[in-house]
């Protein structure tokens, strides 16, 4: 069966909802201080307090596990971006702070970020549900950082490049192959691409 021909999954119960965030907690805290190889199912069960068993009905394998581990990260950030949004002056300038901010909140967690990033570059399309949903937080907080609730086809395609340069500036970083002063270039050079897709001034 495809990813978009599963049947949605029924609603988590609130102690089920409960279970779910300590283990997302759990590896999150493994991750952070081991890195990808400390994420094992055995111990993430053990310190989640759950059983094995049960720890694989919620996600079936370490790479679903660390992938939803991202997207609870990155809902994270979209909360406190919403509370203390960018102060750019135009939308370039916003989501360039925004992605900014994200990757200086990775940097705190080297070890969380590697594994995140190594799950994302693993996963297979058993995942591609958890990914695509990884994705459009991504660009969520970026819409949210330019302002538009409404973006058109070459806006979103700039988002995608945006997207993809700031996910090769992450790679790049955690394998010692680019500084943080070259991510902020990276990332301030590509987020140019949304002065070229603003819509004219019909005024």
């Amino acid at each position: 069966m495809t990813a978009d021909a599963r049947p949605a999954a029924p609603a988590l119960t609130e102690r089920q909802e409960a279970r779910r965030r300590r283990i997302l907690h759990a590896s999150a805290q493994l991750a952070s201080r081991g890195g990808f190889e400390a994420v094992q199912m055995r111990e993430v069960a053990e310190a989640a307090g759950v059983a094995l068993g049960t720890l694989y009905r919620y996600f079936p394998s370490k790479i679903h596990l660390l992938v939803a581990t991202m997207q609870d990260q990155l809902q994270h950030l979209h909360t406190t971006l919403r509370k203390r949004p960018p102060a750019g002056d135009d939308a370039a300038q916003r989501v360039a702070e925004t992605l900014m901010r994200a990757f200086r909140a990775l940097q705190r967690e080297p070890h969380l970020a590697d594994a995140m990033v190594r799950a994302l570059t693993f996963a297979d399309r058993s995942v591609s549900p958890e990914v695509d949903t990884v994705s459009r937080l991504t660009t969520a907080i970026i819409l949210d950082a330019m302002g538009l609730e409404h973006p058109t086809p070459e806006q979103l395609s700039a988002v995608r490049v945006i997207e993809h340069t700031w996910h090769s500036a992450l790679i790049t970083w955690l394998s010692g192959r680019a500084s943080i002063a070259q991510v902020k270039i990276d990332i301030e050079t590509v987020c140019r691409l949304i002065d070229l897709t603003a819509e004219p001034d019909r005024g």
